[in-house]
């Protein structure tokens, strides 16, 4: 018995996200900057046939926004996590067994879908996921979850398939393996990829064709696990548990450089206060902090860059509690008359809430009234969006910033974003 994997991937995710909120822009040449506006990081296919690429910098397409009607967007990350939240939902509902890879990507096991029609259930997730949120999808199914990538890249390329291919027994199995270059194949990098190259090895079929002593001494075990999968013997099994994260970073470049104190304050306590949330996110405490300030290196000005690490006397998860001392770190390792251009926290040592070291003279986080109060603030945050309660030392609007002059409303996270439906 064979197993059966879908990939579900949305198609230029980000694009796709403002298109459903902006329908007059299907069709036509879109594109999103990363964080202060700086370059492209995702673009619509009108956009990448005008030869723009991902990666170039903004300023160097701003004539096109006239010329070509092209337009541009801040990155809405708030958007596209909910959007995300909402497709992961959707093809909850497909399947008892849910891998979700990316914010934009989610493995299927069909296994127990043998006696249905595979090719027409795959169709069945597409058209509910794009009725539904109305984000277009590509679906991929395979007896690997490698199989079941390079699958999906077929969908998305050739239009005959209408977003869906199956490759499970396909007649000419080795022939769509043969149309397949190796650098697309998931777990083999730029760097194998050219060395395969080099090795006459160029797409999927010559590779899976190459004897297990030959895999083995070119690419290592892992390798041999990739080919493999592509053979159709699975390896790769779903990781339907989250893990943890060990270490949470929170950190972004300013809109525009700061020296003054009291901003770096903001920005460290903002960066804080962020990180500290995740780690409640997952249900969690932690006992280490670092922090660091740095100047443009690519700017002719006087550098300097500088961290600093703290330790709190008690695992914790209260947010007062690492500004507090993020601020005193920050302190000591300030100078002034310097242009800073970004900070940033990592918090570290972390463990789970209720297996966190005890301190014989301290009350733990989880038996203190610390616990009732960011239990408070999330709930009230999350039901009336994020940053409704903040701390006083995160400032209003400081002039640091991230740079957003394209930013797109938050459609689906604040009431007063919500769309307007003229009849």
């Amino acid at each position: 018995m064979k197993n059966i994997f879908a990939l579900v991937d949305c198609n230029s995710f980000y694009v796709s996200c403002e298109r459903v909120f902006r329908p007059d822009l299907k069709g036509k040449p879109v594109g999103i900057l990363s964080n202060n506006d700086g370059c492209i990081v995702a673009l619509s296919k009108e956009l990448k046939n005008m030869g723009v690429h991902r990666g170039i910098p903004a300023f160097k397409i701003f004539h096109l926004v006239k010329q070509k009607k092209v337009t541009l967007f801040s990155s809405n990350y708030t958007l596209y996590g909910d959007m995300s939240a909402r497709i992961m939902n959707v093809l909850s509902q497909f399947t008892p067994e849910l891998e979700i890879y990316s914010i934009d990507e989610a493995f299927l096991n069909l296994n127990g879908f043998k006696s249905l029609d595979i090719n027409e259930y795959g169709k069945k997730i597409k058209y509910t996921v794009e009725k539904w949120t109305g984000v277009p999808v590509s679906v991929g199914i395979g007896q690997t979850k490698t199989l079941a990538k390079i699958a999906n890249h077929i969908a998305k390329k050739y239009q005959k398939f209408e977003g869906v291919f199956n490759i499970i027994d396909h007649p000419n199995f080795n022939k769509v393996l043969e149309t397949v270059a190796v650098n697309n194949v998931w777990g083999i990098g730029h760097n194998y990829a050219k060395k395969l190259n080099k090795l006459g090895v160029q797409n999927v079929l010559q590779l899976v064709n190459r004897s297990d002593t030959w895999i083995d001494k070119n690419m290592t075990i892992v390798g041999l696990r990739t080919v493999k999968e592509l053979r159709g013997i699975s390896c790769i099994d779903l990781n339907l548990m989250t893990s943890d994260k060990k270490q949470i970073i929170s950190s972004k470049s300013f809109g525009k450089p700061i020296s003054d104190i009291d901003d770096l304050k903001q920005s460290i306590s903002t960066y804080c206060s962020r990180a500290v949330e995740k780690l409640r996110e997952q249900n969690s405490v932690a006992q280490q902090i670092m922090i660091f300030i740095l100047t443009n290196p690519f700017k002719d000005t006087p550098q300097y860059a500088n961290y600093i690490s703290g330790r709190l006397s008690v695992a914790s998860a209260y947010t007062p509690d690492f500004i507090n001392l993020a601020i005193k770190l920050l302190m000591s390792i300030y100078k002034e008359n310097y242009l800073y251009k970004k900070s940033g926290v990592m918090i570290s040592d972390i463990s789970p809430q209720y297996d966190a070291e005890l301190n014989l003279f301290e009350t733990a986080y989880v038996d203190d009234n610390r616990k009732i109060i960011m239990d408070c603030v999330d709930s009230i945050n999350h039901k009336w969006g994020r940053n409704i309660m903040t701390f006083g030392s995160e400032g209003i609007a400081g002039k640091w910033q991230m740079k957003r002059e394209f930013l797109s409303q938050r459609f689906t996270t604040n009431w007063n974003e919500l769309p307007i439906v003229k009849a």
